[in-house]
């Protein structure tokens, strides 16, 4: 069991939630100020995406980001900044020519993934660590991607979470580390649920922790009704934690959820089980992270 555990909120996500939640964080302002509430309530890292602000569409902008991570840096909060470096996999194939690629595609290359990064040097930033269905769709990270921005993250300084959808991700991390393209101690991600990746339960997520490398940090997450179950799990199994609107949009069945709400629950139950819950300074001593500039 973990007896000291890092809460990480992911705030807004890609997904196409906007039209299925009331209050998802779509603009600069709201995201940045639902990652501050989200610190205030318990998490130690937020990690984010950005959106249109119009159409509350996933977005790559670098202004938006600038936006988010400016309006955080320079409130009060001390909450540890993981932007996503993810998007721009996004493949979609016409069902009946996939040689042909239809609306929702967008795809880039390693450098286009990494501005946002190399501009504002978040202490972490996610690296999905191979390509995957995803839905109808398919998500592309190739070895060659990851290899590069794992080494672009290396000499910037800035902390890769390796996001691992299922155990043949892993392996490749593990090659990752053994090539020197992490610097120790690695970061992983248990990402449990997701269509069609690994799925959310107890064998699954004790399969991938007992095949993480000795020394390094973990979390792990479950997405919709799981999460919370995956929360008590992945402390138990001595990793951190994950949640937010991201992955979860309900408090209870039927109850809408807050970033914070899910927060303040997912302290609850780290309490609950006799553990403390990480504060973002004692979080960059953990993770080993360099801290803010």
């Amino acid at each position: 069991m973990n007896n000291e555990v890092i809460i990480t909120c992911a705030i807004t996500g890609s997904g196409d939630t906007v039209g299925k939640h009331p209050a998802i964080p779509v603009t600069p302002e709201e995201i940045a100020n639902a990652a501050i509430a989200a610190a205030k309530a318990g998490a130690a890292v937020a990690h984010m995406h950005v959106r249109d602000p119009y159409t509350g569409a996933p977005s790559r902008s670098l202004a938006l980001y600038k936006e988010v991570v400016e309006r955080i840096r320079d409130s009060d909060s001390d909450v540890i900044i993981n932007l996503t470096a993810g998007m721009g996999g996004d493949l979609v194939l016409d069902p009946n020519d996939p040689n042909v690629m239809i609306e929702g595609t967008d795809l880039a290359n390693a450098e286009e993934r990494m501005l946002h990064i190399e501009e504002l040097k978040p202490e972490i930033c996610t690296l999905d660590c191979g390509s995957l269905n995803f839905g109808n769709a398919i998500y592309v990270s190739t070895p060659d991607m990851l290899g590069k921005m794992a080494k672009r993250c290396q000499e910037l300084g800035v902390k890769p979470e390796l996001e691992i959808f299922d155990t043949g991700n892993l392996v490749y991390a593990l090659h990752m580390m053994k090539q020197g393209l992490l610097d120790a101690p690695a970061l992983f991600q248990l990402c449990l649920g997701i269509p069609w990746g690994a799925p959310a339960d107890t064998a699954t997520m004790k399969l991938m922790a007992d095949m993480l490398p000795e020394g390094c940090n973990w979390a792990g997450f479950g997405i919709s009704r799981m999460q919370m179950p995956m929360v008590a799990q992945a402390a138990l199994l001595g990793g951190n934690v994950r949640v937010g609107l991201e992955d979860n949009l309900f408090l209870d069945k039927g109850v809408y959820a807050s970033n914070e709400e899910l927060v303040e629950r997912a302290v609850t139950i780290v309490e609950s089980l006799g553990a403390t819950v990480a504060s973002p300074a004692r979080a960059r001593d953990i993770l080993g992270l360099r801290g803010t500039q």
